[in-house]
Order: structure tokens, then C-alpha cells, then sequence
């Protein structure tokens, strides 16, 4: 064995306990860490900016663990963002529960390819994962767990385009498309277009259906004149980007009794509504869906990366992605995940949100995600009443879209990102430039609001 790599091993149970140190200490000084680091900051080391001139080439012999572990630390750990902290809100990001990150400490600890049920209960593990978390959301739908939003709603519209093609009598998995495929929304997030482009659909194929005047909701008359042309998929929004608005998926799904589509809901964050009785109104009729996404490294708070997708349709989900060889068997009445996902070889991603569901069950994430959508309210409620800034949308859940008054967009997020209290995301809004602040961390609390607010000057 390579010398060092056998004093590792030699040394393991002392380097863990450094390991756990370290991050604990990290971890300690969230709250003090940086939301953002600019580059060129005073804070970074020389190395970590801009072309690296610090930077250094690959090691010939190697220096072991506790050497490897000291240079991250001078080199590299500076420059890294406190984006598990509680005033992140940027895009919709959680952080990572105690729970959570014990189960992701011990994914890599065990190790296991969860692409099969062979030779391992891992597999198992996932499955009961799914289904508390299809309980969760009220959902009596099978899935899997797959990398993110993107990779979810990619699934979900690789399983609507072999569904159309049976409508033609053809199987798009063996033969590939053959008549083009519309896809109709009104406010499709943009993982939808990267999907399509990636499953050959083509991003053209995406209609921009109306919506609602000063809404992001699709309006589900001028859905039902495009639906009238013919087949097609439809993905209904539950929880746009900018400001959390719900399509009428009942109504959408009524549609079905007179029009031949594909219903997937990209419910990425919008989708935990369902766990606090005074917002899941806002996802009815989704158990009606054909398939859903749902990203778990957002309001599950569980790490990247990892999220859920669903569908009726399994049946067609194992003729997309069956992975097709003698060595790994067939799907079976209960395929394995590597017959539904678009990875083989899978990581374990299930055991973090098994621990987070099992530690704090369904009133510990209602708590998280009221106290997240009551902080976004009050950040609301401050920006509306001050001279400075111009609130763009209502606070539906849990983002708050707004405008600086008599200020640009950059300057702005670039002060608040240089103090170190929030990074928040820049964005546009019915054409006008604007500001995100999306609350979905599970340490965050009204005491977090009012630094936010304090450094924008509220």
C-alpha cells in the first residue's frame, strides 16, 4: 500500500476526529461567515482569485490527509460562502439540518451504489424514503431520487414524450421522434427549455402560453385553445422563480376530460406548501399529475445534491431509462432505480432525507417552512412600507420580489454582498430588473430579517 495512504488509514480514527473538529468550528462561525465573497476581497488569500497565480500543481508523491486538510484550510476554505447559513437567499437554497448532514457523513462512510437491490438493503432504504416523502406531500405516486430540479424535470418530460409517442403508435425510446412535440406553459422555469434540449424535443418546441394579468399563473383558457391544436405536454408551475405563483392545477387537470396531454408539475420548492394546512390549497389537484418534481436540497434542507421525482407512469419510466444488460438483470415488477433514473452508477442521496424525515417528522418541516414564509413576509411588509423601495409582487410564500428606488440592481447587490450580511440574486420581473430574496434555510428567523433589512437600508 502507498505509505501514505497506509498511515491514513493507520491514523484514520484521529483524522476523523480532526475532520469532525473542523467542521464543527466551521459550522460554529455561520452566523460571522460571509453570505457571499467577492473576489478580490481582502479576506481571500491571493491564491483563490481571479487566475491563481498561488495555485499549485498536482502533488507527485502526496502529503497525507492532515496536510491536504491544512492547505483547504489557508488555500481554499476562506473563499467559501456561508451559503448554509441563514442569510443566504439567493436562488432557493437551504442548508443542511443536523440529521441531514449526519446521513450524508455516513452515505459516504458506507459507500453504497444504490443503482440495484442486489447485495445490499440500500435500495430498500430509498424506497421507504420516497414514500414518506410522497406521505408528505400527499402524493400515492412511485419515484426515485435523482440530482436536482433539473434532473427531475427531465425524467418527468422524458416519460411525457414516450407517452405521446404511444399516441402515434411508436416508441420514441427505440425509434426516436418522429413528428415534433409542443410543450405548453406559462411560466416554465429554466431547467424546463435545458431539458428539452437535452431529450431532442428542442427548446423551440416550448410555447409560452398567457397568463393572468400581473400573475405568473397560467391562464387555463388560453392553455385550453393551444390544447385544442392536439396532443402535447403541458408543465404547470407550482411555485414560479420570481414570485412563488401557483397555476390552477385542479383546473388544468380538469382539462384532461376533453384533451389528450402529458400533466407534469414542477413543484421544486412550491411543492412543500403541502405541509403546512394553511398553504397546501395552493397544490390542488397535483395528485392528479402524470408526473412531479420536487428538489429536496431546497425546503427538505438535506445537501446538494438531491431531489425526488414522481410519476404514474412507471411503466414507461423503465422503457426510457431501462439499463439494458445481461450482468444487471432485468427491471422486474419493483424496478431498481437504475431502470428509472438517468444515472447507473447512483449515490445514496436517499439516506439524507431518510434521517431528516425520520429526526424531525412532518411538524418539524411545517415549522421550518411557516417560519420561512412568516420571515419573507415581514421582509415584505418592511420593504412596501419604505419611500426607497418598490415591492413587485405580493409575498405569495416564501420569496419576496422588489426594486431599490433611485438605485441600480448591481450596485445594490454588490454592496450587500461586500458587507457580508445577505447575498440575494438579482432577477427581471414583467421587464422590469429586480431583486429575489428566497427564505427557505431552516436556522433562519426574524432576528435574520432584520440584518438583511438593516444593510439595505429598511
Amino acid at each position: 500500500m502507498f505509505a501514505k495512504l497506509a498511515e491514513d488509514l493507520a491514523d484514520l480514527p484521529e483524522l476523523l476526529t480532526q475532520t469532525r473538529d473542523y467542521a464543527t468550528r466551521i459550522l460554529a462561525g455561520l452566523d460571522n461567515r460571509p453570505a457571499a465573497v467577492m473576489a478580490g476581497s481582502d479576506d481571500l488569500p491571493v491564491s483563490v482569485v481571479g487566475a491563481e497565480p498561488g495555485a499549485v500543481g498536482l502533488p507527485e508523491s502526496g502529503a497525507g490527509l492532515r496536510a491536504a486538510m491544512e492547505a483547504f484550510a489557508d488555500r481554499w476554505e476562506p473563499g467559501f460562502a456561508s451559503s448554509a447559513g441563514p442569510r443566504y437567499l439567493g436562488f432557493v437554497t437551504g442548508g443542511s439540518t443536523p440529521a441531514a448532514l449526519a446521513g450524508d457523513w455516513l452515505t459516504s462512510t458506507l459507500d453504497q451504489n444504490a443503482h440495484g437491490s442486489v447485495g445490499s438493503s440500500a435500495v430498500a432504504l430509498e424506497r421507504e424514503a420516497v414514500a414518506w416523502l410522497g406521505s408528505l406531500f400527499g402524493l400515492d405516486l412511485p419515484g426515485a431520487f435523482v440530482t436536482g430540479a433539473t434532473m427531475s424535470n427531465l425524467v418527468g418530460l422524458a416519460i411525457g414524450r414516450e407517452w405521446l409517442g404511444t399516441l402515434r403508435g411508436v416508441s420514441v425510446t427505440d425509434e426516436g421522434l418522429a413528428e415534433p412535440v409542443r410543450v405548453l406553459s406559462g411560466t416554465p422555469h429554466s431547467s424546463i427549455g435545458k431539458s428539452l434540449s437535452i431529450l431532442g424535443i428542442g427548446r423551440k418546441r416550448l410555447i409560452s402560453v398567457p397568463t393572468l394579468p400581473d400573475r405568473e399563473a397560467v391562464d387555463v383558457g388560453a392553455l385550453e385553445r393551444e390544447l385544442a391544436e392536439g396532443p402535447a405536454i403541458v408543465v404547470a408551475n407550482a411555485g414560479t422563480v420570481n414570485t412563488v405563483d401557483f397555476d390552477d392545477i385542479r383546473a388544468i387537470a380538469d382539462l384532461k376530460a376533453r384533451y389528450q396531454f402529458w400533466l407534469h408539475v414542477d413543484a421544486a420548492f412550491g411543492g412543500f406548501a403541502a405541509v403546512s394546512p394553511t398553504y397546501a390549497g395552493l397544490l390542488d389537484g397535483w395528485e392528479r399529475a402524470d408526473s412531479v418534481c420536487v428538489d429536496l436540497h431546497k425546503w427538505l434542507n438535506v445537501p446538494y445534491d438531491s431531489a425526488v421525482q414522481f410519476t404514474r407512469r412507471q411503466d414507461l419510466q423503465v422503457r426510457v431509462f431501462e439499463n439494458q444488460s445481461p450482468y444487471l438483470g432485468t427491471p422486474g415488477a419493483v424496478p431498481d432505480p437504475m431502470h428509472l433514473t438517468p444515472e447507473t452508477s447512483r449515490r445514496l442521496r436517499a439516506l439524507p432525507a431518510w434521517f431528516a424525515l425520520f429526526a424531525y417528522g412532518r411538524k418539524g418541516y411545517r415549522e421550518i417552512v411557516e417560519r420561512n414564509i412568516a420571515c419573507a413576509q415581514e421582509m415584505g411588509t418592511r420593504l412596501a412600507a419604505s419611500e426607497d423601495w418598490r415591492l413587485l409582487a405580493p409575498v405569495r410564500l416564501n420569496v419576496v420580489c422588489f426594486a431599490p428606488v433611485g438605485r441600480g440592481i448591481p450596485e445594490v447587490l454588490d454592496a450587500l454582498s461586500r458587507s457580508g450580511e445577505a447575498f440575494l440574486t438579482p432577477t427581471v420581473y414583467k421587464g422590469v430588473p429586480a431583486i429575489r430574496a428566497a427564505f427557505s434555510n431552516w436556522r433562519t428567523t426574524s432576528a435574520d430579517v432584520d440584518r438583511v433589512c438593516r444593510a439595505l437600508g429598511v
